[in-house]
Formats: C-alpha cells, structure tokens, sequence
C-alpha cells in the first residue's frame, strides 16, 4: 500500500492536482536529475520534448524500480524544459500526466535555459516513498 496521500485543499482553486503531499514515516528516494539517456549514454529524441519526457519518465520508472518503487510513490515531482515556449512546458506536462495513471503528484514544469548534455531540453527529479 502506498505510504503517499495527495492533498487537494478546499477553497484553492481546483486546477486538477494535488498541492502537497504526506508521506508516512519510513524509507524516502531522493533522485538526481534523470536525463533522457538510452543505454549507450546518448541523448534519446535529441531536441524533442515529447520524447525526451517520455525517455526521462522511463528512465525514472527504472531507478524507482530498483528501490521498490513505482510512480505512485512519488511525492514531488520536477520536470525541467530548456526551450523558450510555455508551450513546451504544457506539452511535457501532458506526458507526464500520461504516464501517472493515478493522478500526478505535486509538481513544477519549469523553463530553464540549458541542460547537461548537448540537445536536451528535458530533465525530471523525483521524490518518492516506497512502501515500507
């Protein structure tokens, strides 16, 4: 059973996610940037958002594996988009929403200027916390 409750308090505005999060007491994930890198080490979707969300999440969902984890663990989620449109920002948000099956956690899209590696425009950080 997930040890996550998301909150959605009465009287803010309801835009169809959860403000905060409470975990109850037991072990945490705390992850690094997860970049959108294949198995070789190379940028997968170079300078494609929707792909690159979409390589991160995967990628996300692997580390979350290896603790014993799965996305509805996740407490607090950050989802970095170098690119210049607020577009961008709604269209990775929109993966992510389709990858959280249950709802997403509270989150931030946020526009950044550069990210590590050459053609990236997408990085997501996670917190979670697995069953205990």
């Amino acid at each position: 059973m997930s040890r996550v409750q998301h909150g959605r308090p009465e009287g803010l505005f309801d835009g169809g996610f959860p403000y905060s999060t409470a975990v109850s007491a037991g072990p945490m994930i705390f992850t690094a940037g997860i970049a959108p890198l294949g198995p070789d080490g190379e940028v997968v979707a170079p300078r494609d958002v929707v792909g690159q969300t979409r390589q991160c999440l995967a990628n996300l969902r692997t580390v979350l594996a290896g603790h014993g984890a799965g996305f509805a663990d996740v407490a607090k989620l950050t989802v970095y988009v170098a690119e210049h449109l607020q577009a961008d920002l709604y269209v990775s948000w929109e993966e992510v929403l389709a990858s959280f099956t249950d709802g997403a956690p509270p989150a931030i899209v946020v526009g950044v200027t550069v990210l590590p590696y050459d053609e990236q425009v997408v990085e997501i950080e996670a917190i979670a916390a697995p069953p205990a």
